[in-house]
Order: structure tokens, then C-alpha cells, then sequence
């Protein structure tokens, strides 16, 4: 059942009978231009045809110009949207699922990127699990040279679906954004990121989505996430409002957690 709260966005079901992909990979840019053409290039080379895969990089009003890359390397083939303002990062991902149009949606983000053979991977979890409301892999932290530092821990010995996921990621932010799709319809259930956070937004949302549905686990690290001080994590952390937004997202999802976690 359809779920409404005044400070999550209403993601609307796509109504029209045109074709729809499999795939919208809807990547969220601002002010990360340098780090774009890594990450078009790793979507672009396992990239399915138009037909089943929709790849639109969404810019937040960037000033490094970000559209010269994807014309550069797109070639046609990734649509560009840039805001007519600012608008900030919640509402830029709000955009990104508005525009979505496939099936799986996964969000990622303009300096991070996925490795071969992810939407493989990803395509026969979801095709095996019918039930499931998201997936997601592994992955690995970089540094803002993009050189590897470490990699999650991991979750299971086997892919498959979680076990007692809930009261795991309810504890500790276990899933970085790269790693994870999710259905588009479970976005248009439960509604887009909480609006009332500027950090831990995607930890409040990967819980809310993991108390309404199961989520499967890939064991291989196929996903990469860069750590830098102008990230939007990284701008909090500098400034201490990361604690504050992580104790509210606790309060938040406290709320939607069974008695016995």
C-alpha cells in the first residue's frame, strides 16, 4: 500500500503505454565533472541498448560544466538534465527518480562507479527473486585519487536474500549508494529520500525499504565508492552535522522498526 509522508516526495507510477527499459541508470552530479568521465565510462562499456537501459546524468546547476563530458563520451547514447537552479542534493535525487522510467533504478552518484559485470549480477538477482525490493553488492572505498583503501564486510558466504537484514542494517550504515538498486515501484510506495535529512538521507532509506521488503546480497565487491572532503558526506563530516543527521535518521526509522529490534 502506498505510503505518504509530507516530507518525502510522491514518485509517481509511469502511466503512458510507450516501452519501458529494464534499467534506468540515473547518475546525480555536482560539481564533480573530473570525476564523471570514470564513471560514464564504466556504465558505458556493460551498458545495455537503449531498448533496456535508460542513462541520464541529472546535474544539481554544477559550474564545472558537466555536459561537455557526457557529450564527449555519450555520444548520443546518455541523455543530460541540468536544474535551472540549485536545488540541492535531496531534490536532485528526487528528480532522478521523477525521471526514472525503468523497472531497477540505481542511483550513481557522479564520482563513484561500478565495475563489470554489476548490472549482470544485479539483472539475475532480481529476475531469480521476484519479491525482492532492492539488491545490492559489496563495495569497495577509494580515495579521492581514486586508489583503492578497503572493501565492506561481508554481509554473507553466498548471493542470496539476507537473513535478519533489518535489525543488521537498523545498527550500523552498511550499504553505500553505488552498490544498491532498487524497484521503481517500491520508490513509488514508500516515497523518495526524507527531505528532513542532508545526511544519512540513503541510511534512512535503505532501512525504511528493508522493513517493508526482502533484499538480496551479491558476495563480489562490484561496486566503488570515493571518499573526498568535497563530497556531500564529506562536507558534513568537516563540519560535525553528520552525528546530528545520523541521530535523526535513527529517530526516524526507530518508528518503523518491530518491538523486538
Amino acid at each position: 500500500m502506498k505510503t505518504y509522508v509530507s516530507t518525502r516526495a510522491n514518485i509517481p507510477e509511469i502511466m503512458d503505454e510507450n516501452p519501458r527499459p529494464l534499467w534506468s541508470v540515473m547518475i546525480p552530479t555536482y560539481n564533480c565533472a573530473q570525476y564523471l568521465r570514470e564513471t560514464l565510462k564504466r556504465v558505458l562499456t556493460q551498458a545495455y541498448g537503449p531498448e533496456s537501459m535508460q542513462i541520464e546524468v541529472i546535474d544539481d546547476h554544477s559550474t564545472d560544466d558537466p555536459a561537455s563530458v557526457v557529450a564527449e563520451l555519450g555520444d548520443g547514447r546518455v541523455r543530460f538534465y541540468q536544474q535551472p537552479k540549485n536545488v540541492g542534493h535531496i531534490d536532485n535525487f528526487t528528480t532522478c527518480l521523477r525521471r526514472s522510467r525503468g523497472k531497477l533504478i540505481h542511483l550513481l552518484h557522479g564520482d563513484d562507479y561500478v565495475l563489470s559485470g554489476f548490472y549482470e549480477k544485479m539483472t539475475k538477482a532480481f529476475l531469480q527473486s521476484l519479491d525482492i525490493g532492492a539488491a545490492f553488492c559489496r563495495h569497495i572505498f577509494m580515495d579521492n585519487h581514486g586508489h583503492w583503501q578497503n572493501i565492506s564486510q561481508l554481509e554473507q558466504r553466498e548471493s542470496g536474500i539476507l537473513k535478519n537484514w533489518l535489525e543488521k542494517l537498523a545498527s550500523e550504515q552498511r550499504i553505500m549508494t553505488p552498490s544498491i538498486v532498487v524497484r521503481r515501484e517500491v520508490y513509488e510506495t514508500l516515497g523518495g529520500f526524507d527531505r528532513r535529512l542532508i545526511c544519512s538521507e540513503d541510511w534512512e532509506m535503505w532501512v525504511r525499504i528493508a522493513a517493508h521488503y526482502p533484499v538480496w546480497y551479491e558476495v563480489e565487491p562490484l561496486a566503488v565508492y570515493r571518499m573526498h572532503l568535497d563530497s556531500n558526506t564529506g562536507r558534513h563530516i568537516r563540519t560535525g552535522e553528520d552525528m546530528r543527521y545520523t541521530r535523526e535518521a535513527i529517530n526516524m526509522f526507530t518508528a518503523y522498526l518491530p518491538d523486538e529490534i
